[in-house]
């Protein structure tokens, strides 16, 4: 397959920064996704983002199947007159938001699939939260993000960066900050780098959340002033919970309610989301 530059020349397709369109230009950083991913010839592969191509060809010749979702009318027809001869490759037109990923397991439904993709830097929350949904699916996502994003969603406790995200991640995930890649690779070229994020799902979430639709509320609440604790965060949210009885909650959890979010473990997390959901 010719080189992503030649491509774009060839097909004169002009990036669309609406759609968050930076295309990886750098094989030897296509090749090291893939490596990262551990793609084997057993796998089934979603693609997000597929782009021109360039990625996509090479999963195909690792992988037992590779389906590549692209949003952009014009490049889908891109990947059909280069990867058309593929018979391991499907090309899908639609927005990786809407995807169902369960759909791309194996027959039977029985395997997990791997994701890899240069995620739009507009969609990288969405687009995580969305894999998070589909985790009986997937057995591990490597996504490139804009670099303080993925070091935001990889964030243990106590550090600037954790948050919300950092919290969801860490529950059904295993996050691993991989290599870091400059601007200089990407077409046209972004105003941030980007860096490599490896999320192997966890089998069972790392702690038991009765209700994860509170757990995520009860976390938002938690964070919505991180400047303030969380004694008076909780007190103001919208929580089903009293105010007046939050003081009372913490302390039977052993929560200190003078500190801050940013210093809660997941597992306080929960434990606090379940028993205000009691």
């Amino acid at each position: 397959m010719q080189s992503p530059l030649s491509l774009l020349r060839k097909h004169g397709v002009r990036p669309q920064k609406r759609l968050g369109q930076n295309f990886l230009c750098d094989p030897n950083i296509l090749e090291k996704i893939v490596r990262i991913a551990e793609v084997r010839d057993t796998d089934t592969v979603a693609e997000i983002g597929s782009g021109i191509g360039a990625l996509t060809a090479i999963l195909a010749a690792r992988a037992r199947r590779v389906i590549a979702v692209e949003v952009d009318r014009r490049l889908v027809d891109v990947l059909r007159e280069e990867l058309g001869g593929l018979n391991n490759v499907e090309i899908v037109h639609g927005d990786v938001l809407e995807y169902d990923f369960a759909s791309a397991r194996p027959e039977g439904g029985e395997g997990r699939i791997r994701v890899v993709g240069n995620v739009p830097y507009n969609l990288s929350s969405q687009i995580v939260l969305r894999l998070l949904d589909y985790r009986e699916s997937v057995d591990r996502a490597v996504l490139m993000l804009q670099r303080e994003v993925a070091e935001r969603l990889a964030a243990a406790p106590g550090t600037k960066d954790y948050g919300p995200l950092s919290v969801y991640v860490a529950l059904y995930t295993q996050p691993r900050l991989e290599m870091r890649v400059p601007a200089s690779c990407f077409v046209p070229r972004p105003d941030v780098d980007s860096r490599v994020l490896r999320l192997d799902m966890r089998r069972e979430p790392l702690c038991a959340v009765d209700d994860p639709a509170l757990f995520r509320s009860v976390v938002r609440s938690c964070f919505a002033k991180r400047r303030k604790t969380l004694l008076n965060n909780l007190r103001q949210s919208v929580l089903p919970v009293r105010p007046e009885a939050v003081p009372a909650i913490l302390e039977e959890l052993g929560i200190d309610g003078t500190r801050r979010a940013e210093t809660l473990t997941v597992h306080e997390f929960a434990s606090l989301s379940n028993r205000i959901g009691r």
